[in-house]
């Protein structure tokens, strides 16, 4: 056993006897990436027992870390062992990020709710290459459920989906039309609404437009299980212990009806599809970086080149 692999077993067997030190540094390994990170999951993916894990996610401005906040809180206080996973957007520019989300999230963390915050790093869908993997380490170190709360929906910010069991979508009063929502793509992503601030006008109105979608979905045979549509008002804890209840209703339909299954092989393939991506991507470069100053053919003609000698065409 290398050198790597002997800090990762103790670190390990540390952060599983419930020092959170330890679980911080290999979330850091996870985070960082290349040979430490690759160690930490072949230690840790034999100790992972299937921690329920919930995406929360919707745009900015929506309440998103009140109520992650509000939701970790509440069930550390009833004996749970939540932990938070707050992905924070990187800069374009500088590639640095707030991370202010363990600052926000006071409830959470006085009540013992173990909150890690963490960049995009540019990756796409709004949740950072390292967040399986770092799902994994909480799992394999006995947190259960583990929530991931993710930056601002968009149209290709979905990947919430790919690491959760059960994905929460936020939306407040005045945040846009159903129709709008359907081209976000938040109807296919949600499994629960939420509509949060729920003591500010238009709350009632804004899900009446989210159940007018969804019965359009049911129509047009798009729906599959039709996501419930909770209001929440964060600020005071409001439907915090009402949308805990809907998250469990819908993770014991999976179960009940065989789909969790499912949704976590398609979460292990997403894996690996990511990281194929990356990997793909690293070559591609290396590969591009090589090509002279001057163009030496027509670019379609020099990217099927590269491509059939990175296949071994």
């Amino acid at each position: 056993m290398d050198g790597d692999e002997t800090v990762v077993a103790d670190l390990v067997t540390t952060a599983c006897s419930g020092d959170r030190r330890a679980v911080a540094r290999l979330l850091t390994l996870v985070e960082r990436g290349g040979e430490p990170a690759d160690a930490v999951a072949e230690a840790t993916h034999p100790l992972a027992a299937g921690a329920q894990v919930v995406g929360i996610t919707g745009a900015p401005g929506s309440g998103k870390s009140t109520l992650t906040d509000g939701l970790a809180a509440s069930l550390a206080e009833a004996g749970r062992r939540p932990a938070v996973l707050a992905v924070d957007p990187s800069s374009p520019l500088t590639g640095g990020a707030i991370l202010g989300d363990r600052v926000r999230m006071e409830a959470a963390a006085t009540a013992g709710a173990f909150i890690r915050s963490m960049a995009t790093r540019g990756h796409a869908g709004g949740l950072a290459l390292a967040v399986p993997g770092m799902v994994r380490v909480l799992d394999a170190c006995g947190f259960d459920p583990v929530l991931v709360e993710t930056v601002g929906v968009g149209q290709v910010e979905v990947d919430v989906v790919s690491v959760a069991d059960t994905a929460v979508v936020v939306v407040t009063a005045g945040w846009g039309d159903a129709v709008q929502a359907n081209k976000a793509g938040l109807l296919e992503v949600a499994d629960l609404f939420v509509v949060n601030k729920a003591d500010r006008p238009g709350a009632h109105e804004a899900r009446r437009d989210l159940e007018l979608m969804l019965d359009l979905s049911e129509v047009t045979g798009q729906a599959v299980d039709r996501p419930a549509v909770m209001l929440t008002t964060a600020t005071e804890g409001t439907g915090i212990d009402d949308l805990w209840s809907a998250i469990q209703a819908h993770h014991g339909r999976l179960v009940t009806e065989g789909r969790l299954v499912g949704r976590r092989t398609r979460r292990h393939r997403a894996e690996v599809r990511s990281r194929l991506e990356h990997l793909l991507t690293e070559a591609v470069e290396d590969r591009i970086a090589d090509l002279p100053a001057l163009p030496d053919g027509v670019p379609g003609t020099v990217a099927r080149r590269l491509a059939a000698e990175l296949l071994g065409e």
